[in-house]
C-alpha cells in the first residue's frame, strides 16, 4: 500500500474504481471497471483500495450527515435554525437535509467493495497487497451496512436493508429488502471476520497508512454488530464479549480523558478506528459544532449543541464534564487567547468542547484548521470507535446476561476520577455510556431505542441556558445572568414506527423493490 488515507489518493482513484451512477439502484453503468480494462497489475488493486475512502471528506457523511440522527437524542439540540432539522428531531426526514445522502453514499461504497472482492482474488499480485486490499474491502462493506442498518431496519414489519454482494448480477442489483435486519448484522459480522483474517494489526501498518482498518478494528465492529443483533437474539451478547476480548489486549486507555481529543493522540493506544483528517481535508464536525460565527473570529456553523440534561448527567468529580462541555462562565483558549465562554448564538447556550483543541493555537488557521470557514476541517481525527467504548460494550453484554460487568466498566469510571461500582446495574451502564461518549458518532439515539427508553426520554422537554451579558467599566464583556430555559419541547415517539428512520424518498423512487418503512 502507498499513501496515507486522504483526499489525494481518493480523488486519484475515482476514475479507476466503480461506476459513476448516483447509487446502486440506478440501472445505467458509466465506465464500470472490468476484468478487461482495469484489474491487471498491483497498482490497480492499490488504486481500488484507495478509492474506498472517497466518502471520508463528504459533508453529508463526516460533517453533519448522520449526526442529524444523533441530534434526535436528549444529549443535543440544533444550535441554529436549519431547513429540515426540526423534522429530523421529530423523527421525520423531509428530503431537504443532507442526512438523505448517507444511503446512496454507503451503497456506492458497497459497490466499490464488491468490485474489489470480485476481481482482486483472480489477480496475479503479491499476497500481501491482495490480502490488504481484500481486507479493506470486506471491512468497509461490513461497515457501510452497519452504518445504515440500525437506522433503517428491524426484525419486524420493515425487515432489513437490501444486501448486494459481489455475486449480485448487474441486472439484479435492485434487490428487495432483507427479511430481517438480523440478516444484515450477520452479514456484517461475517465481513468483519474475513477482514480480521486478512488485515494486519494497526502496529504493522506504516505511518503513511494510518487510518486504514486493521485487525482489532474489525473485531471491534464485529462486537458492535453483535450488540445490535443481541436485542433480537440474546445469544449474541456472548459474541460481544468474545470479540471484545480479542480487542482488549491490543489497546489501552490514556490516563487523562481530555487527552484523547488532542491531535498528538490521533493514533494513541485508545485509538481503534476514526475518520482521519488534515487541515485541508476530512471531517468538518469540529467546525460544525463550533459556535455559530465563531465569535467573529472564525466561521463556526453552530449545530449540535449539548443540553442541560446532558450536563447534569455527569457526577460531581467526573473529569469528563469539563472536557466535554463548555458552559457559561468557563474559560477556554481560542486562536491563542484565553476567553470567557458565553453564547448568544447557540440555542442551548453551551457547546461541545471535545473537538476544540485544533482551534486553540494562535496560528491555528492554516496550520491545524482549514483557512476556509466554509470547509472547517482540522487535523483532529474524529473517533468512531475508542477503546473505552469496547470496554463498555463488554460491560453491557455481561450485565445484560446477568453477569458481573464491573471490571470493564470501572476501568472507564476510574479514568474519569470516579469511584468504582460494585455489581453495576443496567442503569449504571447507561449512565457510563452517556457520559463517556457524548457528542460522538456512537449512537445515543440508537441506545435509547434498543434499550426501550426512547418513548419515556423523548416525552420530556430539553433545556439549556440563556446568558445575559453586560460591559464592565473596563469595556470588558461580563456575564450578568444565566437562566435555565426550555429549548426543545417534548416529543411523541411511537416505538412501533419511530424506532427506524424513513428511507430517503429519492431512493424509494429509484427502485422497483425498495419498500418504505412502516408509518412513513
Amino acid at each position: 500500500m502507498k499513501n496515507r488515507v486522504s483526499k489525494g489518493i481518493t480523488m486519484a482513484a475515482l476514475a479507476l474504481t466503480l461506476s459513476g451512477c448516483d447509487n446502486f439502484l440506478s440501472h445505467t453503468q458509466h465506465g464500470e471497471p472490468s476484468q478487461e480494462n482495469f484489474w491487471k497489475v498491483e497498482a490497480d488493486a492499490i488504486s481500488a483500495a484507495n478509492g474506498l475512502y472517497f466518502w471520508t471528506a463528504g459533508e453529508s457523511m463526516t460533517g453533519r450527515g448522520f449526526m442529524w440522527y444523533e441530534n434526535c437524542s436528549d444529549d443535543m439540540v440544533t444550535g441554529r435554525p436549519q431547513s429540515g432539522a426540526a423534522n429530523i428531531k421529530n423523527f421525520i426526514l423531509d428530503n431537504t437535509c443532507d442526512a438523505k445522502e448517507n444511503w446512496p453514499i454507503m451503497y456506492q461504497l458497497i459497490k466499490r467493495c464488491n468490485d474489489i472482492i470480485k476481481y482482486v482474488p483472480g489477480m496475479t499480485i503479491s499476497e500481501k497487497v491482495k490480502n490488504e486490499t481484500l481486507g479493506q474491502a470486506y471491512f468497509l462493506r461490513g461497515w457501510a451496512y452497519l452504518w445504515l442498518s440500525p437506522y433503517y431496519g428491524d426484525n419486524g414489519k420493515n425487515g432489513g436493508i437490501p444486501i448486494v454482494t459481489e455475486k449480485t448480477l448487474w441486472e439484479e442489483i435492485d434487490q428487495p429488502r432483507a427479511q430481517s435486519v438480523c440478516d444484515n448484522y450477520k452479514f456484517c459480522i461475517s465481513d468483519f471476520e474475513k477482514a480480521a483474517e486478512l488485515l494486519p494489526y494497526f502496529k504493522d501498518w506504516g505511518e503513511a497508512e494510518y487510518g486504514r482498518p486493521h485487525k482489532t478494528a474489525a473485531w471491534a465492529y464485529a462486537a458492535k454488530a453483535s450488540l445490535h443483533n443481541a436485542q433480537y437474539d440474546a445469544s449474541y451478547y456472548q459474541k460481544v464479549v468474545d470479540y471484545c476480548d480479542k480487542v482488549i489486549p491490543h489497546h489501552d486507555l490514556l490516563a487523562n480523558f481530555a487527552d484523547v481529543f488532542k491531535i498528538a493522540n490521533n493514533f494513541s493506544p485508545e485509538y481503534v478506528w476514526s475518520w482521519t483528517s488534515t487541515q485541508e481535508d476530512g471531517s468538518k464536525l469540529p467546525g460544525v459544532m463550533l459556535e455559530n460565527k465563531g465569535w467573529g473570529l472564525y466561521n463556526g456553523w453552530g449545530y449540535f449543541m449539548p443540553t442541560l440534561e446532558l450536563l447534569k448527567e455527569f457526577e460531581d468529580g467526573d473529569t469528563r464534564r469539563a472536557a466535554t462541555i463548555l458552559k457559561p462562565g468557563d474559560y477556554f483558549t481560542f486562536l491563542g487567547k484565553n476567553r470567557l465562554y458565553y453564547s448568544t448564538e447557540s440555542a442551548s447556550g453551551m457547546q461541545f468542547k471535545k473537538y476544540m483543541e485544533p482551534f486553540e493555537p494562535a496560528d491555528a488557521i492554516g496550520k491545524t484548521v482549514n483557512p476556509s470557514g466554509d470547509n472547517m476541517t482540522t487535523r483532529l481525527s474524529i473517533p468512531l470507535v475508542r477503546f473505552s467504548e469496547v470496554l463498555l460494550w463488554k460491560a453491557e453484554a455481561l450485565i445484560w446476561q446477568g453477569k458481573n460487568g464491573d471490571e470493564p466498566l470501572n476501568r472507564v469510571r476510574q479514568r474519569a476520577g470516579l469511584s468504582p461500582k460494585q455489581n453495576a446495574t443496567k442503569e449504571d451502564l447507561k449512565h457510563e455510556r452517556r457520559c463517556e461518549l457524548a457528542g460522538e458518532f456512537t449512537g445515543r439515539h440508537l441506545d435509547l431505542v434498543r434499550w426501550g427508553d426512547a418513548k419515556a426520554v423523548y416525552a420530556k422537554p430539553l433545556h439549556g441556558y440563556k446568558t445575559t451579558l453586560k460591559v464592565n467599566d473596563k469595556g470588558e464583556v461580563e456575564i450578568e445572568k444565566v437562566e435555565e430555559i426550555e429549548v426543545w419541547e417534548s416529543r411523541s415517539f411511537n416505538p412501533s414506527i419511530n424506532h427506524v428512520m424513513p428511507i430517503p424518498i429519492d431512493e424509494i423512487a429509484k427502485s422497483k423493490n425498495l419498500v418504505q418503512n412502516n408509518g412513513f
